[in-house]
């Protein structure tokens, strides 16, 4: 490096001539501030998902249709030239008419069967198996560079 011997003497070589009428004009040094971004580890994170099984009795109530038949006797002939008698309904109970044909060539019916429906409720249980997924968060830090390695960026 070369300084010069006197710094007072090396300034003076810097700045221009004075002159006697003139202004004398010292150059400014300007500084700009530059900013940056970086990305820093600064720790890491571990998720453990861990998945748990555990067996559950469900209750419930089904519900089905029973039909009760019941024979009720008739025997009564159908009137001649008259239609045959067809399904009907009371209520909840559906009718249909059963019919013999007799050698006279007359109809007789002989018996209705009443049909009544009617729901019945039953529990059921069934066993089954229900997952639970469980995350557990741990921070782990970033352990310091070691010395003489340049920090990570």
């Amino acid at each position: 490096m070369n300084t010069p011997p006197n710094p007072a003497a090396g300034a003076a070589s810097r700045l221009p001539e004075v002159v006697s009428d003139a202004s004398l004009v010292v150059p400014v040094i300007e500084e700009h501030a530059v900013i940056r971004r970086e990305v820093v580890e600064t720790g890491r994170v571990r998720l453990t998902k861990t998945i748990e099984e555990h067996p559950e009795t469900l209750n419930f109530t089904l519900l089905h249709d029973e039909v009760q038949v019941e024979r009720v006797p008739v025997n009564q002939f159908v009137a001649d030239g008259a239609t045959l008698p067809g399904v009907r309904y009371e209520g909840d109970t559906m009718i249909i008419p059963v019919v013999r044909e007799v050698v006279v060539k007359r109809m007789l019916v002989v018996e209705e069967l009443h049909i009544t429906k009617h729901e019945v409720p039953t529990q059921e249980s069934h066993q089954v198996v229900l997952r639970q997924e469980t995350v557990q968060v741990t921070r782990e830090p970033l352990a310091p560079p070691a010395p003489g390695m340049p920090p990570a960026s």
